[in-house]
């Protein structure tokens, strides 16, 4: 029993009976002042623990973060009646973030310049609070303009993800000059990971990325949220093998499946086709296309449709994949942008000839993924029941969303550089 007074623990009973302390005193002896008001409650060691898990749970905060012990003392005295069950209000919570040291660039060191875009540049950095590594991105801000709308989209559709594939938003700063977004921090992502290992992943290793990949991709989907921007670079790894989806930037959340949106969207060389030739009303298929050419890129080395134009991409994606009929996409013969290129009326080849390292199924997967017509082509949530990914086994395939197969599987995760 731990025995607290005015806030205070003084000691603790063990479970054999025997009195230990944390004060000075000599052990089994607390001299207290007989003239000293004292407020006496006893806390079990489990409640104690279930106390700083509830809320650390309930204000979404890390487990291993350094809660400092005024703020506990504050909110024990808050929650005296009812401390497990009284829940926080949303400006209970707002102000005990603020407490902790969430939304101040102080908690916050910077370590060196990761890398830098249009709108943001982005720091290594780390948590005051937690010791843990933390990437910074730092959105500027134009008087005029405010918040790009890129940013303010991100924030808004991080904020309701929480998924162990999708990278974690852990804290938001706002000044006059920025907008800072802390996430956590993973060492690299897909792209380098596949330059550091010349090319030529582990096949293994190549199931694992997939298949975390449309774990992250099911669980937006699932919301009614795209990506709209899938590539290598926006796939980060950490060392524990671990793949987090990231660079929310251009997703969007849809009401409805035929809503209208620009096309301006998704990396030329994993854009979709119906994308390519100026389709505004898309869904979820979007994003399953270029998972099909990542899928593709991860086991052969190079990118699948490398264009630099929007009629070069379009060119050789039917060289692979055979120019489009009304057999194949529905409706292509009354798109007036494709018939002005007057493409060549290519064949559509064997993909195991192009990534003769994918056994039968995986080619049967990446098949599924390309296909013209969005109504045929899988889903993430279909893809990841597909054969492909039965050799993975029940542990992994049964994961919650907030695990990874690191966590439950460390065998089928040794995330190697070699072939």
């Amino acid at each position: 029993i731990i025995i607290v007074i005015n806030g205070k623990r003084i000691n603790s009973i063990n479970d054999n009976g025997s009195k230990s302390t944390d004060s000075p005193q000599p052990s089994g002896t607390v001299k207290i002042s007989p003239s000293k008001h004292l407020e006496m409650r006893t806390y079990s060691f489990y409640e104690s623990l279930l106390f700083l898990q509830d809320v650390s749970k309930r204000m979404s905060l890390p487990m291993d973060i350094r809660l400092p012990p005024e703020f506990l003392k504050k909110l024990q005295m808050e929650n005296e009646n009812s401390p497990l069950c009284k829940p926080l209000s949303r400006m209970s919570r707002r102000a005990s973030l603020s407490d902790i040291g969430f939304g101040k660039l102080e908690t916050y060191v910077k370590l060196g310049k990761l890398g830098e875009g249009t709108y943001a540049t982005v720091f290594k950095g780390r948590s005051k609070l937690t010791e843990n590594l933390v990437a910074l991105k730092e959105i500027r801000l134009e008087h005029d303009e405010g918040a790009p709308c890129t940013a303010i989209r991100e924030v808004s559709l991080l904020k309701n993800l929480k998924h162990a594939n999708i990278v974690t938003l852990h804290d938001i700063i706002h000044t006059d000059r920025c907008l800072t977004l802390v996430f956590e921090y993973l060492d690299s992502d897909l792209k380098q990971y596949l330059d550091n290992c010349g090319n030529l992943m582990s096949m293994h290793n190549v199931k694992i990325f997939m298949f975390q990949l449309l774990r992250g991709l099911s669980y937006c989907h699932k919301r009614k949220i795209l990506h709209r921007d899938l590539k290598p670079q926006n796939l980060l790894i950490n060392d524990k093998g671990e793949l987090k989806l990231a660079d929310f930037g251009l997703a969007r959340a849809k009401s409805v499946p035929t809503k209208t949106y620009s096309n301006e969207v998704v990396t030329l060389w994993y854009r979709p086709p119906d994308v390519l030739l100026g389709s505004t009303e898309y869904s979820t298929p979007i994003d399953m296309w270029g998972v099909g050419c990542i899928l593709y890129e991860m086991a052969t080395g190079r990118p699948m449709f490398p264009g630099a134009t929007v009629k070069e991409e379009l060119h050789l994606i039917f060289r692979l994949m055979g120019t489009p009929a009304e057999e194949t996409w529905p409706g292509i013969s009354s798109n007036e942008e494709f018939m002005s290129y007057l493409f060549p009326q290519y064949r559509p080849q064997a993909l195991i000839n192009h990534v003769p390292r994918l056994d039968p199924e995986g080619i049967d997967l990446l098949s599924a993924l390309l296909l013209y017509d969005t109504r045929s082509r899988l889903s993430s949530e279909t893809a990841l029941r597909h054969p492909y990914f039965l050799s993975l086994g029940d542990n992994i395939h049964n994961l919650a969303d907030s695990k990874t197969h690191t966590h439950t599987h460390t065998q089928s995760i040794s995330i190697s550089n070699k072939a």
